[in-house]
């Protein structure tokens, strides 16, 4: 657990990081703070962007030691039924949510091909899961935008990635009687003391992790940033998130929700109409975002763009 003694006491900037293999946190605290900068820049802080780089008042919480079983290198194991059938569904509402924005015949043909390949082309047997899903997610990638944007080379790969969704939402694999999800929401809950102020920006499933974690965190948020987020997809992440019913956690008093169309791990823009808001009215705000070349589900993508890091540098130093 990192040793955060060293802060002030002015207001905490906290990353939570998403889905994706080990992590070194020193290293991607940095990019994301380097990225952070880039974006505040182009948004006309660069005042505040310079002093950005030296803030010890900068957190990145990292959990994917938690996760390191089901990494982003690929996915060649066994899935339980519970997983196979979360994971089948969720890849099932992608597919729907790309139907609803497919305007042109190549994305109509490779949504086709993977509901055909998501509806059993995998056959019996050992393993049929994973091939079904991974040949399902391979035909998805070929839609043109995720082909030019996707940073998942195959399917297997991008089911590795997904997978962790599963297990963190699964509420299993116990340890000193704590299971995944709720270890995982005790790292952040370490880096946001309750008498300090803090903006969360989370990416990803980190979204998730956050939005359950805040629910238990008595400290302001001044702003909730989530980036990329799976968080409302419905009837498969929707449904397992906690505490229902489903509000924005009480301490936050601002929520600020960032998507991009070619990234494939985001739910459209439907926080607004599946999260009530909290006793102060505050509800989350979606506003797309479009990055240029590959890999566009990073978060440092998204942190790049102005529209993203002026509003976080603004509530930071505000």
């Amino acid at each position: 657990m990192p040793d955060y003694s060293a802060s002030s006491m002015g207001s905490l900037l906290v990353f939570i990081h998403g889905i994706g293999g080990p992590r070194d946190a020193e290293r991607e605290r940095a990019g994301w703070i380097a990225a952070l900068v880039e974006g505040a820049r182009r948004a006309g802080h660069s005042a505040v962007a310079a002093t950005l780089s030296a803030s010890v008042d900068i957190r990145f919480v990292d959990y994917s030691d938690l996760m390191a079983s089901a990494g982003a290198q690929g996915f060649g194991g066994e899935i339980l039924d519970d997983e196979a059938d979360f994971l089948c569904g969720l890849v099932a509402t992608l597919l729907d949510e790309l139907a609803e924005d497919a305007d042109d015949q190549p994305t109509r043909r490779a949504i086709t091909e993977a509901r055909a390949q998501l509806s059993g082309e995998g056959g019996q047997g050992v393993g049929a899961p994973v091939r079904m899903l991974g040949a399902a997610l391979t035909a998805t990638l070929q839609i043109p935008g995720l082909r030019r944007a996707s940073q998942w080379a195959s399917g297997l790969r991008l089911l590795g990635a997904l997978a962790q969704v599963g297990r963190y939402l699964r509420r299993g694999e116990l340890e000193d009687g704590c299971t995944l999800d709720e270890r995982v929401r005790a790292r952040v809950l370490a880096a946001l003391p309750p008498d300090r102020s803090a903006v969360v920006v989370a990416h990803s499933l980190g979204s998730v992790v956050a939005f359950e974690a805040l629910h238990a965190h008595s400290g302001p948020v001044s702003l909730l940033v989530t980036l990329g987020s799976p968080l409302t997809t419905a009837a498969v992440v929707l449904h397992r998130v906690r505490p229902t019913p489903l509000r924005t956690p009480l301490t936050v008093e601002r929520w600020l929700n960032f998507w991009d169309r070619d990234d494939i791990v985001v739910a459209r823009p439907k926080l607004d109409r599946r999260i009530a808001a909290n006793a102060f009215g505050v509800l989350p705000v979606s506003n797309r975002v479009d990055s240029d070349g590959v890999w566009v589900h990073t978060a440092t993508k998204y942190l790049a763009q102005p529209a993203v890091a002026g509003p976080i540098v603004e509530a930071y130093h505000g």
